[in-house]
């Protein structure tokens, strides 16, 4: 078996779940190339170190373009903040090393098309590409992409997407990089809203052309975390702006004829990772809640009206996707699983040399969507989305 070294940027909260995603894949799947987790790369040389001992990596660098240079690496995982996606992934495929690239793909749609075109020159070379929208891996998303496309709820009507989080209600909460919008491009809009954009149409097979949408940030100014402000404890008396949305609403039109309706907030007390997904058609309807994320309802309006209702599948035998690797029925599978299928899915597209999806052109009409409705929450009028 041909090994596949893989060059990590970034350690935080995503380095630490592609960590444990790249170690485990080889150990419950039979993949055709063998991941090396050869080098972790931080700009911190003590905390990457310790990041490195801790995940399971061989090596560190401190500076990512010298990790482009290693013979030993060839893929490269971008897990750094949103502004300096463009740059390493477009220097990395030019380098000649595949690349995978967290989400959403960039700030900017400017930057986006600029990495979309940088990916479609390196395919043609062989160099492969993927995006990380980690929940379309989720078993239950599958099946229920599936029996969309068997025709098993007809016609699509609606499409209703909420991503609700609650992690930054508190006023006193510190400023993070997510916070920052030169740094993260958006909030909630971006940060979770993104996925939802990409789920809904990865489980339809249908793309947003057009959306009304608001954005919100409740709360303008919020404490400077310590590590910025140079002061003790967990933040100073420092305060800094806010400077993106803290929820985003959205209505939208799909491309054969449905209706969205779309909810993205870390505002919602209560709720910490709930990813709420229902689709109605013509003969059935699909729910889905990522906080009970081994469960697909499924409604089918073809049977008697005495004995129809909602039916609750429990997606975790083996025909279901993914799931043949893993576990007993019944045993189930959490949010670190996801990322293991990305690395299966990703390694198996290197190996078969075809392009693994999502692309970074699904990326990039992720990103005009995102685009199209901060435009509409600043002009307040529906906005048509390009290409």
């Amino acid at each position: 078996m041909t090994n596949l070294g893989i060059g990590l940027i970034g350690y935080a909260f995503m380095g630490a779940a592609h960590s444990q995603a790249w170690r485990n894949a080889p150990r419950f799947f039979d993949l055709p190339l063998h991941p090396d987790l050869n080098v972790l790369c931080g700009r911190n040389a003590e905390a990457v170190q310790a990041a490195a001992t801790k995940l399971g990596w061989t090596e560190t660098e401190t500076d990512w373009r010298k990790l482009l240079g290693r013979d030993d690496i060839q893929l490269v995982d971008v897990c750094t903040p949103g502004d300096s996606h463009a740059e390493i992934a477009i220097a990395a495929l030019e380098a000649g090393k595949h690349v995978l690239c967290e989400k959403p793909l960039a700030n900017t749609v400017a930057e986006a098309e600029a990495m979309a075109a940088a990916a479609a020159r390196a395919s043609a070379r062989g160099i492969r590409s993927m995006v990380g929208f980690t929940y379309r891996r989720v078993p239950a998303i599958g099946l229920a992409r599936k029996l969309v496309a068997e025709g098993k709820i007809g016609t699509i009507r609606h499409v209703r997407a909420q991503y609700l989080q609650d992690w930054i209600a508190d006023p006193e909460a510190p400023l993070s990089w997510r916070l920052d919008k030169e740094k993260a491009g958006s909030g909630a809009l971006g940060d979770i809203g993104a996925h939802i954009v990409d789920l809904t149409q990865y489980i339809t097979g249908d793309r947003i052309t057009e959306v009304s949408g608001q954005l919100e940030t409740f709360v303008k100014e919020r404490p400077v975390a310590a590590e910025h402000s140079g002061l003790a404890g967990t933040a100073g008396a420092e305060r800094g702006p806010v400077t993106v949305d803290d929820a985003a609403i959205f209505l939208a039109r799909f491309g054969e004829g449905a209706l969205g309706v779309f909810e993205a907030t870390r505002f919602a007390t209560g709720r910490k990772n709930a990813i709420r997904i229902e689709i109605n058609g013509s003969r059935g309807s699909l729910a889905f809640d990522f906080e009970d994320m081994n469960l697909l309802h499924y409604y089918d309006a073809t049977e008697p009206a005495d004995t129809a209702g909602f039916r609750r599948i429990l997606a975790t035998e083996p025909v279901h996707p993914y799931v043949a690797a893993w576990w007993p029925p019944g045993h189930l599978l959490g949010y670190e699983h996801g990322f293991t299928h990305q690395v299966v899915d990703l390694i198996t597209a290197i190996a078969e040399g075809t392009d693994p999806s999502p692309s970074f052109a699904d990326g990039l009409q992720v990103q005009r969507v995102l685009a199209a409705v901060e435009d509409s929450s600043a002009s307040r009028q529906w906005q048509e989305i390009p290409g």
